[in-house]
């Protein structure tokens, strides 16, 4: 069988060019910028805020239901000689009578400085941690907490709690959705009644 010379040459000529091609530098490539994030927040700016309240996804075995309440006679209106409640919160305190307490978190294994127009449960998820929760009004008890050393009320002051009775509270529970720190104390979460 003879070779053919032409093949032969095209065939040397084809792997010379592989090889020069395999070791030759070619031009660098650059990654283009990431802009994911720009837009998400882009995509964020054009979703409308809603008021729905926060998903129900972390609390075991649901949530609280909101509480529907009568202010006396049908549809809400005050009764004669009735005052209107003072609907102001300890999250309402002016930025001069802010004050700053010393919370022990035990299972989360830090201590950290909470104000006292802040509740327990955002100070907890401003360091990140992943702290249990459901309706955020304190009608459940999904955020319940235990405080050592006493009667709650010494070291919180609740916003509207309607879950905890005198004898639980007297015991060192809290619910931290609506619990103001008035006082440095530990705090044990995940803890009910």
């Amino acid at each position: 069988m003879a070779v053919s010379t032409v093949g032969l040459g095209i065939g040397v000529a084809l792997t010379v060019i592989a090889v020069v091609l395999h070791y030759a530098r070619g031009t660098g490539w650059t990654a283009n910028e990431d802009i994911s994030q720009e837009v998400l927040e882009h995509r964020a700016e054009t979703v409308p805020e809603t008021d729905f309240p926060e998903p129900m996804n972390r609390s075991i075995g649901g949530g609280g239901v909101a509480a529907i309440g009568g202010g006396g006679e049908a549809g809400g209106e005050l009764a004669e000689g009735e005052a209107e409640e003072d609907t102001s919160s300890p999250g309402d305190i002016p930025e001069d009578e802010i004050e700053y307490f010393d919370i022990e978190y035990t299972k989360e294994g830090e201590t950290i400085e909470v104000a006292n127009n802040e509740t327990l449960l955002e100070a907890g998820e401003d360091e990140g941690w992943d702290l249990p929760y459901a309706c955020r009004q304190g009608q459940c008890v999904s955020c319940a907490g235990h405080i050592d050393g006493g009667d709650s009320r010494d070291f919180v002051e609740h916003d509207n709690q309607e879950m905890l009775d005198d004898p639980e509270l007297e015991d060192g529970y809290v619910l931290t959705c609506v619990a103001y720190p008035r006082d440095s104390f530990t705090l044990e979460t995940n803890e009910t009644p």
